[in-house]
């Protein structure tokens, strides 16, 4: 099929590259915001796993091509949009287009996360001679390429049967192992997606809330926890207490979903605690800290391990350590940090600060003559430290874990204090 691909995204991307591998020829229209020179050198685009290879594989067999006006497409069978949510004027310009008055039969597929309805809306601008489907983005990042080529579900929103038996064709390369389309009407799609974040959110922040008691009351929130997940109605997934979520997507999901919420005129308490909770967290280490020392921080210097919002991308987008980093230089605090993928998009957000240095190397380079240690994403390489060796680099001998991930029993023995979130131990001997 041919491909009229519109958007900047990592969406965008990862659909380039895969529609292009399987056959389809796609012609790649960026969003202006992000041509092609800064695309490729994009610090995120690089580091997401196998896409950049992909990328200029399509591009080499001639099944991908950037192109700079619409105007450069062949007569399009599929226009898939995979733009943010800020960037709507720009399907509502190209979907205007009058190329798409001189034929018909193309397929709208709206992969953009935009609000309930708009796949319609933009449907009408392009031409009721054509079809629509609502397929909302679900990719992992750090992982986009193969959740794109072997998804678990596709949550596809279609209102007649051309749109839905093209994007099937279009797909059915990446929906040979089981069934994964989840066919409902557009608007149930696109209120399926948010409300899908929605609830994996609210999981977090109560879990989150849990542990805040957990602290209050002595209890090591980790019994808590595997007692809830043993719940056949509750289960494990995203019941693990933290320092806060992040993402581009995640987090403005949420925002969207509240935004719907406002727009039809009903107001959600449930969603604004469920971010409030959230922003408050992401300050938790630093509270830990604060009570560690007795509010005594001026002077003190605090190692950083893990800057981006998940392990396995170099993304800091609402990233809970750039609320942590402002309330420690708040106090007077230096940072030493490490992250082996996200230093260059931090100094890019924040950028050169006499309180900040950061290692992408060497990861107990950052723990040389800090006071303590800050557990903020949890990268592999972060798992299983040498104690030891951390308890002769820390001068008050203090990790705060903000992932959980440590034993609190074992990193006592070794002689540092732990903190987690809802858990904690000293130990017993110095």
């Amino acid at each position: 099929m041919k491909v009229l691909l519109h958007g900047s995204e990592l969406s965008a991307a990862t659909a380039a590259a895969a529609l292009a591998w399987v056959g389809h020829r796609v012609d790649w229209l960026l969003h202006d915001s992000v041509p092609w020179s800064t695309l490729v050198n994009a610090d995120w685009l690089r580091r997401e796993p196998s896409l950049m290879g992909h990328i200029e594989q399509a591009m080499a067999a001639g099944n991908l091509r950037v192109i700079d006006a619409p105007e450069m497409c062949k007569t399009p069978d599929v226009v898939w949009l995979g733009l943010s949510p800020s960037q709507r004027q720009a399907a509502s310009t190209l979907l205007g287009h009058g190329m798409f008055d001189a034929y018909s039969g193309a397929v709208l597929v709206n992969n953009s996360t935009f609000p309930v309805g708009e796949t319609e809306r933009l449907h009408s601008l392009m031409g009721q001679q054509h079809s629509r489907v609502a397929l909302p983005d679900t990719l992992e990042e750090g992982r986009a390429w193969q959740s794109f080529t072997r998804p678990m579900r596709w949550l596809l929103g279609c209102d007649d049967a051309k749109g839905e038996q093209v994007t099937r064709e279009l797909l059915r390369a990446f929906n040979r192992r089981s069934e994964v389309f989840q066919c409902m009407p557009c608007r149930a799609a696109e209120l399926t997606k948010l409300a899908i974040n929605g609830m994996l959110a609210t999981r977090i922040s109560y879990m989150n809330e849990i542990a805040g008691l957990a602290d209050t009351l002595g209890v090591d929130v980790e019994h808590v926890r595997q007692g809830m997940g043993a719940d056949t109605r509750i289960g494990f997934e995203y019941l693990y207490p933290g320092c806060g979520f992040g993402g581009p997507n995640f987090s403005r999901d949420l925002m969207r979903l509240a935004d719907v919420q406002s727009a039809s005129g009903r107001y959600s308490a449930l969603l604004e605690q469920v971010m409030d909770i959230n922003e408050q967290k992401k300050e938790t280490l630093f509270r830990k800290l604060w009570g560690f020392f007795e509010g005594d921080l001026a002077g003190k210097t605090v190692a950083i391990w893990g800057a981006a919002f998940k392990p396995g991308t170099a993304r800091i987008d609402h990233a809970p350590v750039l609320t942590l980093l402002e309330a420690l230089w708040a106090q007077g605090v230096t940072v030493k940090l490490h992250d082996p993928a996200a230093t260059h998009a931090l100094h890019a957000t924040v950028g050169q600060r006499d309180g900040l240095m950061t290692f992408d190397a060497d990861p107990y380079l950052a723990c040389q003559d800090a006071d303590a240690l800050m557990l903020v994403t949890e990268w592999k390489a972060y798992w299983n430290p040498d104690w030891h060796r951390l308890a002769s680099l820390l001068n008050a001998r203090l990790i705060l874990d903000g992932r959980n991930i440590y034993d609190p029993a074992f990193v006592a023995s070794c002689g540092l204090h732990y903190r987690g979130i809802g858990r904690r131990a000293d130990p017993t001997t110095l």
